[in-house]
């Protein structure tokens, strides 16, 4: 592995500051730096020549220009108005040129900045960061039990994200915290991301209102002027596919976008339902639907951070479920990222998904086929990296410690291959000769560590020693794992007059959103 990679997964004595530290210093505490952004080594997979490019952007753009693409948002339909597209009723028609000339201003790289400096990112071009799943119903908690999550539990994922070095980010709402209040829940949420980690997180966007709150909980922690300039968080709006944007995200992207923070253009596709049932014109479709809300999001604001985003499943023709870890899966990645690259723009894709009702080896092999093809496609802000199992309906505790484990090993995989001890290695040859061993040779004690990955969860002990130490299984020894980390876990403290400050706005938010059960779209 690389010297980044190996100073960053090292067990270190703590060194964070704060009113416990001279006795926290006193014990050995399992603290593992994030890994930096990964930054590729590797050949994308591009099965596109240039005519097909060509010929996939021509299709989009005639989808754009002669089918057109619905906006149901009043304030987005005058925008489109204004600028100059063709808007019937609440369909709007583009000329292609508009679409290329406003894409133009989409940063192709930028910066994210955490709470802790040590944390910041470069994204974009050959930068990707690893992000964990969000938005689940249900959870498999530490016992593998699936039940109802509850703020404790999103709490406990974000701290298992914050001691995951291959994972870059807290997300959002891992799992709904399903004993708060919907109108309530997205305050909550975010506060949570941002108290139990110091790396850079996602914000809340299921409403307009709600991202104003992110962006004002953001400006409490980062400063207004900060949060104009640089990158502190991500949002994320669905589409509707095919080929509807509505109210909802379309107000949460205009409260991201006035404020230069990234936000994800995510068409919905489920292949072969809202899509065409082919591959190419299935990315067809996808581009001319993420092209219109990154060309949106630069009419509002131009040089704001955008992202093509997606969320990409096929679906089986004989239940109607999305399916995960199917080959065509891969094949839209790889064309997704060719056309991504084409506008040179970055994007984002999922990662390790699932279909199964357990962490069982159907789960593995379909995460597994998921994550190969995605760091092969070159994906830029790589989403639902850990956790996400029977199509997302619950994230399990013990699959988000292995993901996380994952992703480190594919992050190394990705870097490419070391040079920078090739004479000394060969050098060992020669002093090694014929019929000898490396084991004792000085290179090996000297690389052994960063030479090759050593997972944690992966067992490899002959059986009988596996037998004699219980036999334990994988989901067994990932859910160990996550309560030995969670026993030593050290809160990453808050400022108290900004914790001070956060409380008090959400408390003020929670007076004035009334708890009718909704979505706050007005207040």
């Amino acid at each position: 592995m690389t010297k980044a990679f190996e100073e960053a997964t090292k067990v270190r004595r703590n060194t964070r500051s704060g009113g416990r530290s001279s006795r926290r210093a006193l014990r050995t505490d399992n603290v593992e730096m994030m890994l930096p952004h990964l930054t590729r080594g590797l050949p994308y997979m591009e099965p596109l020549d240039q005519d097909q490019i060509e010929k996939i952007d021509d299709a989009s753009m005639a989808i754009l220009e002669e089918v057109g693409v619905v906006f149901r948002d009043d304030i987005a339909l005058e925008d489109w108005r204004k600028a100059g597209a063709r808007v019937e009723g609440d369909r709007v028609k583009f000329d292609r040129e508009m679409i290329r000339e406003l894409i133009k201003t989409i940063p192709s790289e930028f910066s994210y900045y955490a709470r802790n400096p040590e944390n910041n990112l470069k994204f974009g071009g050959k930068k990707s960061i690893f992000v964990p799943m969000t938005g689940a119903p249900f959870l498999r908690d530490l016992e593998d039990k699936r039940r109802n999550p509850t703020l404790d539990d999103l709490a406990m994922f974000h701290k298992l994200a914050h001691m995951s070095p291959a994972l870059h980010s807290s997300a959002h709402h891992i799992v709904e915290p399903m004993d708060h209040a919907v109108p309530h829940r997205h305050l909550q949420i975010t506060y949570s991301s941002m108290k139990y980690s110091d790396k850079t997180f996602m914000g809340m966007t299921t409403s307009g209102k709600n991202a104003e709150d992110v962006m004002d909980m953001c400006d409490i922690m980062f400063g207004k002027d900060f949060v104009d300039t640089h990158a502190v968080t991500t949002g994320n709006i669905n589409g509707n596919s095919p080929l509807v944007w509505d109210e909802t995200m379309l107000g949460a992207l205009r409260a991201f976008v006035k404020r230069k923070q990234p936000v994800l253009c995510s068409p919905f596709v489920l292949g072969g339902a809202n899509t065409p049932a082919s591959t190419v014109p299935a990315v067809v479709q996808l581009n001319a639907e993420a092209l219109s809300a990154l060309a949106y999001t630069q009419l509002l604001n131009p040089g704001a951070k955008a992202i093509y985003g997606h969320y990409l499943s096929t679906v089986s023709m004989r239940s109607g479920a999305p399916m995960a870890g199917t080959p065509e899966i891969n094949l839209m990645n790889f064309m997704i990222g060719q056309m991504a690259r084409f506008y040179d723009v970055p994007w984002r894709t999922s990662n390790t998904l699932g279909g199964a009702k357990t962490f069982d080896a159907q789960a593995g092999y379909e995460s597994g086929v998921n994550l190969m093809g995605v760091m092969s496609a070159g994906a830029n802000y790589i989403w639902h990296s850990a956790g996400w199992n029977e199509a997302g309906m619950h994230c399990s505790v013990a699959k988000f410690m292995v993901d996380a484990e994952q992703c480190a090993m594919a992050y190394r995989m990705t870097e490419g291959p070391r040079w920078d001890d090739f004479d000394e290695a060969l050098a060992a040859v020669r002093d090694v000769g014929p019929g000898g061993h490396y084991l004792g040779h000085q290179h090996t004690q000297e690389n052994f560590e960063r030479a090759f990955f050593m997972p944690k969860l992966l067992d490899n002990m002959n059986i009988e020693q596996w037998i004699a130490e219980g036999s334990v299984e994988i989901t067994e020894r990932a859910l160990n794992l996550a309560k030995k980390k969670l026993a030593e876990y050290q809160e990453p403290k808050l400022d108290e007059a900004m914790n001070d400050e956060l409380l008090d706005y959400i408390a003020r938010r929670e007076r004035e959103i009334p708890d009718d059960g909704g979505l706050n779209e007005e207040y």
